[in-house]
Order: C-alpha cells, then sequence, then structure tokens
C-alpha cells in the first residue's frame, strides 16, 4: 500500500513559504514552536512564510532553473522528532 507525500514545488521565495507553512501545519506547530525549535525569531519565520525572504534565495532559485533542475519538498510520513537538520 503506498502513502502520497505532501510535495511543494518550489520556484520562488513564496513557493518556499507556502512548503514551509504547510509542513509546519502538517506537523501541527504554531510560528512560535517552530521558530523555538529551528533557532529562528517568530518574526523572521513569518516573513519566510510570506515569501519575503532574502534575494540570495531568489538568486538560487533562478540559477536552479536556469539549469533544468526543479526543487521541490517533500513531507516523509514517518519523519520523527529527532531528526537531523
Amino acid at each position: 500500500m503506498s502513502t502520497s507525500c505532501p510535495t511543494w514545488l518550489v520556484r520562488s521565495p513564496e513557493d518556499l513559504g507556502r512548503a514551509v507553512a504547510g509542513v509546519r501545519h502538517t506537523r501541527g506547530l504554531t510560528q512560535q514552536q517552530l521558530s523555538e525549535l529551528a533557532d529562528v525569531e517568530r518574526t523572521y519565520l513569518s516573513r519566510l512564510e510570506a515569501g519575503a525572504t532574502a534575494i540570495l534565495l531568489e538568486r538560487a532559485l533562478r540559477c536552479l532553473r536556469r539549469m533544468g533542475a526543479e526543487v521541490t519538498v517533500t513531507l516523509p510520513g514517518d519523519l520523527h522528532d529527532g531528526a537531523k537538520d
């Protein structure tokens, strides 16, 4: 029996933000909880989820797209709390 994993195609900072928010919601975490787990400010996480990230990310995604790469975020169903970064 195959279980499908949620997947987000990332082509822009906004897409990455939606992926972060989607994974966070799937895991049942608030922004505050995730910010503490990831050791980032909650306001930064809020901006990340809104797609307002640094230009570095936009440039990295553009380079990958121009080379024909597809960036996806896949949420495996069996991820455990002790997962590494």
